[in-house]
Formats: structure tokens, sequence, C-alpha cells
């Protein structure tokens, strides 16, 4: 992922929130930061024209202790496209390192989902979302697969298609997923999360419905992922998987993403029939929040 804050983008989104003074320093080092990392305390305030203390409370505004800390990061920033020096890292290739700071970590979030949803735009094909909606809405029943991570968009897909009055069901035991998939019949419809697509139960589960003559959707980050062979209609995600020690730690925003386009999709296909059952459901459960003090 290529989302890295960097210390310019923490002067620039805290630019606002400093004094007249500070913000001088914020300009300073914002036209010039190799200049600027090079400078001492002093030699900053003399350029800018401004006190030593100020400079201090510029950065310490920036939430450093010191301004050694800050032209540390300055510095590390200015050579970010420069190999570092090697270290063993637990993270692997995800987007977070020591140094980053929790009040940065919002923009940063922000930023990555951003850039999944646009992977995702580029590698979602309109023409099989169409025919997932489809099936969706033609259905007998709608089995739902996924483990670990990919449980959680499979469990929001089982509550907006139940809020709108479709038959659908998940196990949460990927065996039980396994055995219902043997059970299902022509015109019913499995649907298998998998973000590698290659989870071994998913992909079995998907397997079984396939054969038992059921409609397959899967939706997975990769275009031609093993879970793919099963698949009547295959909905890709995009998005690189980062790992620490083989552990999946990847967003599920994209998965999110699709399911609620398949959510809009389903609503639009009969607009009359399923905002009336989505009426009829949420009334059903309009008791259920504690009334107003």
């Amino acid at each position: 992922m290529g989302n890295q804050i960097k210390l310019l983008d923490r002067i620039r989104s805290s630019y606002a929130a400093l004094r007249p003074s500070e913000q001088k320093v914020a300009d300073y080092i914002l036209s010039d930061p190799d200049r600027s990392a090079k400078c001492t305390i002093s030699e900053i305030a003399d350029a800018v024209q401004v006190s030593q203390p100020t400079v201090i409370r510029f950065v310490q505004a920036l939430g450093f202790d010191g301004y050694r800390n800050f032209r540390y990061c300055l510095l590390r920033d200015g050579q970010a496209d420069k190999k570092s020096a090697s270290y063993f890292d637990h993270m692997g290739n995800f987007d977070l390192k020591p140094w980053d700071q929790l009040k940065d970590l919002p923009l940063r979030e922000v930023r990555t989902a951003n850039g999944l949803l646009e992977q995702t735009l580029k590698c979602l094909s309109q023409q099989e979302l169409s025919k997932a909606v489809h099936l969706l809405t033609t259905s007998r029943f709608i089995d739902i697969y996924g483990v670990e991570n990919s449980f959680t968009p499979a469990n929001d897909l089982l509550t907006k298609l139940t809020y709108l009055g479709l038959g659908c069901r998940m196990h949460t035991d990927a065996y039980l997923q396994q055995i219902a998939a043997a059970h299902l019949q022509p015109g019913d419809v499995a649907v298998a999360f998998s973000h590698s697509g290659s989870s071994i139960d998913t992909v079995k589960a998907m397997r079984q419905a396939k054969k038992a003559g059921a409609a397959t959707i899967a939706i997975t980050s990769r275009k031609t992922p093993v879970l793919a062979k099963y698949a009547d209609v295959c909905l890709c995600t995009g998005g690189e998987q980062s790992t620490i020690y083989g552990s999946a730690i990847f967003s599920r925003v994209p998965d999110l993403a699709v399911v609620d386009l398949l959510y809009m999709g389903v609503i639009l296909s009969d607009y009359e029939r399923f905002s009336r059952n989505l009426d009829k459901s949420g009334a059903v459960i309009s008791d259920r929040g504690y009334p107003e003090e």
C-alpha cells in the first residue's frame, strides 16, 4: 500500500490551528523540505525571523516532544524513495510503522479506503454485477459462505437480503456450510466470500453447491482464484493482500462495498416490492430501541 502519511501531510492538516508565527515556520518548511531538514533550530528561526521558542512550539503543536525528532522525521520522509536500513519487521508489508502516531490514523484510513475503493471500481465488472443481482432476485433460496475475516461481509449480506425479504441463511461453522451446500437444488444460489479465493473450506462449500445444481457467485480480490472455477459469476474487488506471519489483515472495505452494491441492485430490480419489504422489516423491530428520554 502506498498511503504512508508523511510529516508534510501532518503540517498541512494542522496548519489552520497554528498561530500566525508558527504558520510562518510551516510555510518555510513546506516551501523547501529538503533544505529545512538540514537546518538547525536556530537556522530555521533566523530564516523565518521568529524566535527559537516559536519553532519549538511549532514542532510541539505537531505532536513532537522536540525539534530533534521532528527533524528526524523530515529527513526520513525526504529519503523515503531510498532503501532504509534493513530490520526485522513483524508487520511485513502492512502500511504501519513503529514511528507512526495515533493522530495520523484517521487520515491514513480514509486514504487507504479510498484507494481500495478505486481499485474495486476498476476491477468490478458491471456485467457480472448485473448477473449476480438477477440470480439473487430470481432465486428460490440463497446460501452464503465465508470463514474468518470473510465472515464479516458474508454476515452483512445475510442481514441486508433478509431485510429485503429474500430467503437466505449462513452457517457459522465451516463444516455445516459444506453440508448445507450439498443439499441445495437447482434454483438456489450460493454466494461465497474469500479475499484470496483459495480458502479451502469456502472452496469446498462452493464446489458442493455447484455440484448440487445451484447457481454460484464468488466475491474475491483476484480475477482468477481457485474459487472462480466453481462460480457462475465472479465479482472481483481488486486490492493487495498484506500479511503478518501469514495471517491476513487486509481491509474489508471493498467486500462491504460490493455487498452494498448487491443490496441496492436488488432494490432497483423491483423498487416497489423491495422497498415495501424493507419497510415491513423495519416495522417489525421498530420497538427494539430505547425510547427517547
